[in-house]
């Protein structure tokens, strides 16, 4: 093999390098755990506070540097023409839908802050198949409406809020990508409000990329199991057991206030997939504890509902 060769060949081989790095890239280009971490952290940091002193002086502080986790996040994007295009050039087998903002609104003064960024849910790579394809883009369309539905309502309060200049007030959108395979899509939007104290509310979203419909949490369990019991039975035992671990949580269980009590889930209770496939139910502030609890999960094992699971995820 003559010099001109072997550079040529060289010269492909570390072409091929970096076009497998930058897929990785690509394909990774979501917040990674830790940066996600780093943000659900500030935000509780900042929750926590406003609630014990309600230190909004601090809070702007606090939600300022979960800001710059995104801001550095996103800069990578837009550091190099090159690396952009030779992005978009790499196929990303398997991703049907993506996450794109549809509109980022900020807004800050001595009394009221605003960091909301309004996800968008678009097909990022067309299916062959015609029914499939209809089917997501009427679900993505269903679940976008629903998302813009949301977030102009609570900037219109936020606003209302504003004009009345009745006090502190702070508004957070954000969004992430819980889970994302080749079967299904899990998108969570996240709101926070606070005035004299702070309240966070999360809303999932889970497609079925082999349908192109939304999933129901009966969908993931075969016909006329059990389900909803099972769950609620795990559900009951680890409050029960994270009381006895930690005095510091409360659930209403069995308390003297019955209408109090969490006694079920229901087909209405929200939940996700995560990318482990497990199911995750999530209860919204106040629903099964006090406040200060705040968003309380439970991961449900394999072992509780494996065998009533459809083969299909």
């Amino acid at each position: 093999m003559n010099e001109n060769n072997l550079k040529f060949e060289n010269q492909k081989e570390r072409s091929e390098e970096i076009l497998q790095l930058l897929e990785k890239e690509y394909l990774e280009l979501t917040m990674s755990e830790e940066q996600l971490s780093k943000l659900k952290e500030k935000m509780e940091e900042a929750k926590r506070e406003n609630r014990m002193e309600r230190n909004k002086k601090h809070i702007m502080k606090l939600v300022a540097a979960a800001a710059t986790f995104i801001i550095a996040f996103m800069v990578l994007p837009n550091t190099s023409a090159a690396i952009a295009h030779a992005m978009e050039q790499i196929p990303v087998v398997g991703r049907l839908v993506k996450v794109v903002t549809f509109r980022d609104y900020k807004y800050e003064d001595v009394q009221h802050q605003a960091d909301v960024e309004v996800p968008e849910l678009v097909i990022d790579l067309q299916p062959e198949n015609i029914q499939l394809r209809d089917s997501l883009e009427k679900t993505t369309d269903e679940i976008n409406a629903e998302i813009q539905k949301i977030t102009e309502e609570l900037l219109e309060e936020f606003k209302i809020h504003m004009s009345n200049e009745a006090g502190y007030e702070e508004l957070i959108i954000k969004s992430e990508v819980v889970a994302s395979t080749e079967k299904y899509f899990t998108l969570k939007l996240i709101s926070y409000q606070a005035e004299a104290s702070g309240y966070e509310k999360n809303y999932y979203y889970t497609i079925n990329l082999r349908t192109g419909e939304q999933l129901q949490l009966k969908d993931i369990f075969v016909d006329d199991s059990d389900y909803i019991g099972r769950i609620s039975e795990y559900i009951k035992t680890q409050m029960e057991q994270q009381m006895k671990e930690d005095e510091q949580k409360i659930y209403w269980i069995d308390t003297e206030f019955d209408d109090m009590n969490f006694k079920t889930i229901t087909e209405e209770t929200s939940f996700y997939l995560n990318e482990k496939n497990n199911v995750v139910i999530s209860f919204g502030e106040g629903d099964v504890a006090p406040m200060y609890m705040g968003i309380v999960e439970f991961e449900i094992p394999e072992e509780i509902i494996g065998d009533i699971r459809k083969n299909f995820f």
